[in-house]
């Protein structure tokens, strides 16, 4: 065996087996160490090392436990001889479609125009940090036994009277489930339903997202356009009768900001009834209304049992809950919940115990009302400062919690991102939203996360990016 060097701390609180033992592992898996090398024995690297031969031996049985060395009795100690997997060039692997801006700096704050996020500056930390402190100790100090994988049932309770007095729906605990945000409530929906090999109305534009998990689902897609009023429903029905499910956001349609209106509702839940198929209402936004009062949720008019309600949390009070839930009618219940057991179980409790306290205390419905006072505040800002900075160089329009851009039709709104990212700030761009033919180059700013006193500075400079200047 080559020389070797194992350095041990004293001081430290990693027991002296364990040191030797890191040493060794490390030496074996970096190649420093090649299979079939000899090892001292127990006596001679105690005696190196000036430790007791008990520690060398302890060091040297986890490393056989673990089929890093052989014990050969009389024969010594001998690394054992590994098979090395070829490494892995990860610019190399193909990307099949993943989308470039999935996976990101994710510890990073929200940058300015940043779509999707809450306000930094505005969240009742005080009051949040006391919560979670609190229903930590408590799930720390509760029997040991594995929670309802349908949810808390304090959560489920607050999120039925929620719903009742903000969405005007009405519901039963038994119809709930938490999810792992919306992403969890969509993978639930897909595995708990009928579908496969079915077809799907998608928003055309739509959430990416969406559509990506219905193409990973095994459900073809087919894209309706959205006007003014929302989904265009006869379009649906022309392009696609027989479709199985559709995915709306009948609240404030995602990404243009649109309310749903009365007779297409009557018309999808029509069109549902008739042909057996189920509506999944993305209510991304809740109640976040930032215009008026939010209109009640398509699920309020549901009576024939065909929609599939899925909210929120990530936007009205942190993403990083990753906490959302579903409301299924009475007769999916049993199903949905098997499906959670299996598949799909809630998140961890304590954090569903915090924001059921949240909810129940009152805590949520004043957060909300502040909320759409600042966003509404910040959105008008945003408007009158670019509309100020462009002189009229693109449309400037309000949509959500954030305002579009309409880009004119030579533009590159991927290009146009790409520049203002790499500047500090992170609009989105529209073109991705559609699924086949782009009727239009835009971007979407995010309001939420917004330093007014320097906006008309932070304004100027974005329009230069946008305008190429």
């Amino acid at each position: 065996m080559r020389p070797f060097l194992i350095t041990l701390d004293r001081r430290a609180r990693t027991p002296l087996a364990t040191q030797i033992y890191v040493a060794i592992r490390d030496a074996i898996r970096e190649g420093r160490l090649a299979g079939g090398a000899r090892l001292p024995s127990w006596n001679d690297l105690a005696a190196q090392l000036g430790v007791a031969r008990g520690t060398v031996r302890a060091a040297y049985e986890r490393l056989s436990d673990e089929q890093l060395t052989e014990a050969l009795g009389p024969g010594g100690t001998l690394v054992a001889q590994r098979v090395t997997p070829p490494s892995v060039q990860m610019q190399d692997t193909p990307r099949h479609g993943l989308r470039p801006d999935l996976f990101r700096d994710f510890e990073r704050p929200p940058l300015l125009f940043q779509m999707g996020v809450p306000a930094q500056d505005a969240f009742p930390f005080s009051l949040w940090s006391r919560l979670m402190a609190r229903h930590a100790r408590a799930a720390a100090a509760a029997p040991v036994c594995y929670p309802d994988p349908r949810g808390e049932a304090a959560l489920r309770d607050a999120i039925c009277a929620y719903l009742a007095i903000a969405r005007g729906v009405r519901c039963r605990p038994e119809q709930v489930l938490v999810t792992a945000g919306f992403t969890g409530a969509l993978g639930l929906a897909l595995r708990a339903l009928p579908l496969r090999n079915a077809i799907a109305w998608g928003e055309d534009p739509g959430f990416p997202l969406t559509r990506d998990a219905l193409t990973i689902a095994g459900l073809a897609i087919n894209s309706i356009p959205v006007d003014c009023e929302g989904l265009d429903v006869c379009e649906g029905v022309r392009k696609a009768p027989g479709a199985a499910l559709a995915i709306v956001t009948p609240g404030q349609q995602a990404p243009l900001g649109m309310t749903m209106s009365l007779a297409r509702r009557h018309a999808l839940l029509q069109w549902a009834s008739d042909a057996g198929a189920w509506i999944m209402e993305d209510d991304y936004l809740g109640e976040l209304q930032l215009n008026g009062r939010a209109a009640p949720a398509l699920a309020s008019l549901d009576r024939e049992g065909r929609v599939i309600y899925a909210g929120t949390f990530s936007k009205t009070i942190s993403p990083s809950l990753r906490l959302g839930f579903l409301v299924v009618p009475p007769p999916l219940a049993a199903r949905f919940a098997e499906t959670a057991g299996t598949l799909a179980p809630a998140p961890a409790p304590a954090t569903q115990r915090a924001v059921a306290a949240f909810i129940a205390e009152g805590h949520f419905l004043r957060h909300l009302r502040r909320m759409k006072r600042l966003y509404r505040a910040r959105r008008d800002a945003l408007t009158n400062c670019l509309a100020a900075a462009s002189g009229g160089a693109f449309d400037v329009a309000t949509g959500g919690l954030g305002v579009s851009l309409t880009l004119p039709p030579d533009a590159d709104d991927r290009e146009i991102a790409a520049r203002a990212l790499a500047a500090g700030f992170a609009p989105t761009p529209l073109s991705p939203w559609h699924a086949h033919t782009v009727e239009r180059q835009g971007l979407l700013l995010g309001a939420t996360n917004l330093s007014e006193p320097r906006l008309t500075e932070d304004c100027a400079r974005f329009t230069k990016i946008v305008t190429g200047q």
